[in-house]
């Protein structure tokens, strides 16, 4: 009986850690220095609006729905999705989350970080589970043009 009990426990006890672990996704930190002030860079980051403009990924179509903090887009591929933005914070925070319409959740962290009179954004990319390296080199790419295309816009401002 005691080994019963402690079998149990031990299968138990294993069957909860394999429950509650999960597993590390690879991520690479992605940046680009911006010849703006970083109050001026996150300024423009912390309106979810704004990300039309520069990011590709969220399409020409960014709009505001009931929930607050959530927004509807269509994505470069077509395919409706919406995204919610972490609010205005003084540690210019800027993460986001996208939900492309197939149950996946997606977390994007960016940071904007002073550097002198300048600015460096931080873009975390996370390998997801189904990304082959075809599918995650395609995503960095299209990643460091939506971050070349935002310096430019800054810039320009």
């Amino acid at each position: 009986m005691a080994l019963g009990l402690l079998l149990l426990l031990v299968i138990q006890t294993k069957a909860q850690t394999v429950k509650s672990t999960k597993m590390a996704l690879p991520a690479q930190t992605l940046s680009i220095t911006v010849l703006r002030p970083a109050d001026d860079v996150y300024a423009f980051l912390s309106a979810p609006a704004n990300f039309a403009i520069w990011a590709e990924g969220f399409g020409s179509q960014l709009e505001l729905t009931d929930t607050p903090g959530t927004w509807r887009f269509k994505m470069a591929n077509g395919k409706n999705a919406t995204a919610t933005f972490s609010s205005p914070n003084p540690f210019r925070i800027v993460d986001h989350y996208v939900y492309p319409g197939n149950g996946q959740e997606v977390f994007v962290p960016m940071r904007v970080v002073a550097n002198g009179e300048a600015s460096e954004v931080l873009f975390t990319l996370f390998r997801q589970p189904e990304m082959t390296d075809e599918m995650l080199a395609t995503d960095k790419a299209a990643v460091l043009k939506d971050l070349a295309n935002l310096k430019k816009v800054l810039e320009q401002r």
